[in-house]
């Protein structure tokens, strides 16, 4: 089974990034060997959508199996579409998640951990109400919150 783990570092004795969808880079072992490849994260800086893109790159790499800290809405539906399992880790170095992998210790996430980073609500995302302007001549001041 190929699994890949979310990393900030790159180096399978590092801690790990609990960070799915935004960790600098994600290493890809197969299970049972001892051949680490160490994959960029070209999605780290995308303006949305980064769960959903690591998600089509990993399966494109054959990966089966991905332990990371949190996943949020988009990132876990197109896990589960794509049939690769998501384990969930605390703390640890890519090679003791392995190790917890193997050892039946990981839980598999039953559904997305973390509220989703870009259009799912919350401030500063898409229909969050983080706006502060109102429509000038719909019975408020432009500028103003509409609110008369």
């Amino acid at each position: 089974m190929k699994i890949a783990i979310s990393s900030s570092t790159g180096n399978p004795d590092g801690e790990f990034s609990a960070r799915f969808g935004r960790c600098a880079y994600f290493l890809i072992v197969d299970e049972g060997a001892d051949n680490w490849d160490k994959v960029s994260n070209a999605a780290v800086n995308a303006q949305g959508g980064a769960g959903t893109q690591v998600v089509q790159h990993l399966a494109g790499q054959g990966v089966q199996a991905v332990i990371s800290g949190r996943y949020g809405p988009n990132a876990y539906d197109a896990l589960a579409a794509a049939g690769i399992d998501a384990y969930l880790a605390n703390s640890g170095t890519p090679r003791q998640l392995v190790d917890q992998l193997q050892s039946g210790s990981l839980r598999l996430a039953s559904g997305p951990t973390g509220q989703g980073m870009h259009g799912q609500g919350g401030r500063g995302g898409r229909g969050g109400g983080g706006g502060r302007g109102g429509r000038a001549g719909q019975g408020g001041q432009a500028g103003q919150g509409g609110r008369r």
